[in-house]
């Protein structure tokens, strides 16, 4: 049984890494550059797939969000919101995805990992979506519906071959955490921060909900 697990480098992804590399016989993973203003996430991914011992391919597909205005991305020039999702959400009533939606992101990694996938023979393409990222449309590709809907897509795409799984798309990101734990997942490794300076500044959605999520499940962040 082989995967193939999307890396970004985060808590999430790593996690997802940790988890297949203890219930599939061989591993390989696939981090994206898509324009975004920093390349940290990138380092990180491949120094956790450096400690997991494990090939890890790197694509390239800035070129599809060109035109997008995404303040991820580094064709913006507004500012990254210094508040949580939630703050963000109750702006606009939970009826559009938050500032730092990449638009169609996760689709698109999803795809492109299932070519990559069946081309080195892979059952299952893993991503580390998770519930609080979909909570209040925030992250619309993140929710159950989305991941169910995409699994249907490569399953069919591939004539069975190929199945999507989501194992988190249920759990809170403090229930990643603990399961992280008692996976010896590297955190101090890992890198969620949308600012690329050399410490997390610890005010972009991410690191909030970052923080939150180790500090619900009783654990020192080893990053910070």
């Amino acid at each position: 049984m082989k995967s193939l697990v999307l890396l970004s480098g985060g808590v999430d992804s790593t996690t997802a890494l940790a988890l297949a590399v203890r219930d599939y016989e061989e591993v390989i993973a696939l981090s994206v550059s898509y324009g975004q203003k920093h390349a940290r996430e990138l380092r990180a991914a491949e120094n956790v797939a450096k400690f997991y011992k494990i090939p890890l391919k790197t694509i390239d597909l800035n070129a599809v969000f060109a035109d997008s205005d995404c303040v991820l991305l580094s064709n913006s020039e507004a500012e990254i919101p210094k508040e949580s999702y939630g703050e963000q959400t109750a702006k606009t009533g939970g009826l559009t995805p938050v500032s730092t939606y990449v638009p169609f992101r996760n689709g698109l990694f999803i795809s492109t990992a299932a070519a990559v996938a069946i081309s080195n023979g892979c059952e299952a393409v893993i991503y580390g979506a998770h519930a609080d990222d979909s909570a209040g449309s925030a992250y619309p590709d993140c929710s159950p519906e989305f991941a169910a809907a995409m699994n249907s897509a490569l399953i069919t795409g591939s004539g069975g071959g190929l199945k999507l799984s989501a194992p988190f798309v249920n759990m809170t990101k403090a229930e990643i955490v603990k399961l992280g734990v008692s996976l010896n997942v590297p955190y101090e490794l890992t890198w969620s921060c949308y600012v690329g300076s050399d410490r997390p500044c610890g005010q972009c959605g991410t690191c909030i909900d970052r923080a939150a999520a180790f500090a619900a499940a009783g654990i020192k962040d080893p990053a910070i």
